[in-house]
């Protein structure tokens, strides 16, 4: 299809269009896996550096202890990569027995972290570059330090003071007992240590030796439970995708444990809706977008989790078409509701996205959850910890009940379009549950509106909170507002430079004529290069 730039957002940019390009929530990243393909590595090579980088210059978002997910097209293929971690054997819910939610932060909140088994998977399967090549640029500027963005900084000041003591937090983020200011120059040379090991060992050394051992023996140390064999035993899975179409294109998702499956669900219910006659900033079609990812949201809360304990209802049934078409007669286009789960079986994350003129594309994300995750950095490693684990449930009743062993649902999720026969666009959009809900709004926006990426990513954006609630950015038009207020939601309103809370979007759509355009969010310091 040919993209139109028929709407005009507030922005300082345009799309990116070139050969060859990588995007990013921040632009030494994007420039570290520019680089690659400079070398003559593919978009598997571009994409695996640019997460290392991020690991270094954003560890606001990401680190060497995060969980990942990918999806790649070869130019033949799409493929599907679960590397999130699971949950230490002698995790249990009896272990975490009077509490009313999983801990967010500490050891206790910790699972087997998964991004370095990813990295490690894109690239024997897929790269053409040695693998210690792509740790170079993040090696360099955790050795000599970078100058750390103005986002980033506001996050890293946010964070020290929620995690100041978490074990090992202040000595490895917080020199001189500050988080550093936007333009100050920071080094983590422990880091760079670690990750020069993962790199000579092919992520061995994270997994079994030496960076494992000092991980498990501060984790005992803390009274955490997790074990050298919780960490030999991890695996990152090619698990496919699963997919719905809308119109001639279909979205594809990691199957769960993640929460890509709501987007599908909010499309497919949209196929039965009007919304193909609504203009793209027409309050009735935010109406609509809105009421049919509640419905989504509703029935991902009470039905996902790991897959191999998904046996009462399956992603299969949740996206059954007859089932998706009942919910969404449940919309009422004149008034906003309250929505519970169906039945459909009767009875700050970074992400960035690399394509090559091959035709290669790779939509690639990792995440600590919750900012700097659980807090806990391992000393003289430089190596800090997400806290997946917060996102179990202690419902007995829940597929996404913690266990041992069991993965915990995510809602970090790469997002993947394809036509017929060829692929047109890797995008994702970042922010915890702002995520399924931003890949309804990216796929509208290119595929049904005919916006380019920097314009999708430009645009105003809302996000379902809870009961009638739903989070709007101040930029979104006057007259949208009052509409949407007439209907019965519950408005809350956010600056989108403030926020974080409706992510960063980065997206790579593939031109007719061969080539990219390439956008990325403004609202995280991000950027989309290429030649």
């Amino acid at each position: 299809m040919q993209l139109r730039s028929s709407h005009v957002y507030p922005s300082r940019r345009s799309a990116v269009l070139a050969d060859n390009i990588v995007s990013t929530s921040q632009p030494l990243a994007a420039q570290a896996g520019l680089s690659m393909l400079a070398r003559g590595g593919n978009a598997a090579d571009a994409a695996v550096a640019t997460a290392i980088t991020l690991t270094v210059v954003e560890p606001t978002g990401n680190g060497v202890g995060s969980d990942a997910f990918a999806i790649l097209w070869d130019g033949k293929q799409l493929h599907g990569l679960n590397a999130s971690g699971r949950a230490p054997a002698a995790w249990s819910l009896d272990k975490f027995s009077g509490r009313n939610e999983m801990p967010m932060h500490g050891w206790d909140s910790v699972t087997v972290p998964g991004a370095v088994s990813a990295w490690v998977e894109l690239s024997q399967k897929f790269g053409s570059l040695p693998f210690e090549t792509l740790f170079e640029p993040a090696i360099g500027y955790a050795e000599r330090g970078f100058p750390v963005s103005p986002k980033i900084a506001q996050l890293w000041e946010r964070g020290g003071e929620k995690l100041h003591d978490q074990p090992g937090f202040a000595e490895n983020f917080l020199p001189d007992g500050k988080a550093p200011r936007a333009g100050e120059r920071y080094a983590n040379r422990a880091l760079a240590r670690s990750l020069r090991r993962i790199a000579e060992t092919k992520g061995a050394a994270f997994y079994q030796g030496e960076l494992a051992e000092a991980m498990i023996a501060f984790s005992e140390a803390n009274a955490g439970v997790m074990t050298l064999d919780d960490l030999a035993a991890h695996r990152a899975d090619w698990c496919g995708t699963i997919s719905k179409g809308f119109g001639d294109a279909a979205l594809h998702e990691i199957p769960p444990n993640g929460q890509g499956i709501a987007a599908l669900m909010g499309l497919g219910i949209l196929e039965h809706t009007g919304i193909r006659n609504l203009d793209a900033d027409d309050p009735r079609a935010m109406h609509l977008q809105i009421e049919a990812m509640k419905l989504a949201l509703a029935d991902t809360e009470n039905f996902v989790g790991d897959i191999a304990h998904m046996t009462k209802v399956s992603a299969a049934d949740m996206l059954d078409d007859g089932y998706l078409a009942e919910r969404a007669k449940l919309i009422d286009p004149s008034r906003a509701q309250e929505f519970g789960a169906g039945a459909p079986k009767r009875g700050g994350t970074v992400y960035l996205t690399a394509a090559d003129a091959s035709g290669m594309m790779v939509s690639f994300i990792q995440s600590n959850y919750a900012g700097f995750g659980s807090g806990v950095a391992v000393p003289e490693t430089g190596i800090h910890l997400q806290n997946r684990g917060w996102g179990f449930s202690l419902d007995p009743n829940s597929p996404n009940v913690v266990g041992a062993g069991k993965r915990p649902f995510h809602t970090i999720i790469p997002g993947f379009l394809m036509g017929k026969t060829q692929p047109i666009m890797s995008f994702g959009v970042m922010g915890g549950p702002m995520q399924a809900q931003g890949h309804l709004q990216m796929v509208l926006r290119t595929q049904l509106w005919g916006q380019d990426p920097q314009m999708a990513a430009d645009a105003p954006r809302w996000r379902v909170t809870e009961g009638l609630g739903v989070a709007c950015e101040t930029t979104l038009p006057s007259h949208t507002l009052e509409t949407l207020a007439r209907l019965g939601h519950s408005l809350a309103m956010e600056e989108p430079d403030t926020a974080f809370g409706f992510g960063g979007a980065q997206l790579i759509h593939r031109l007719p004529g061969g080539g990219y355009a390439g956008g990325s969010d403004p609202r995280k310091d991000g950027a989309a290069v290429g030649f």
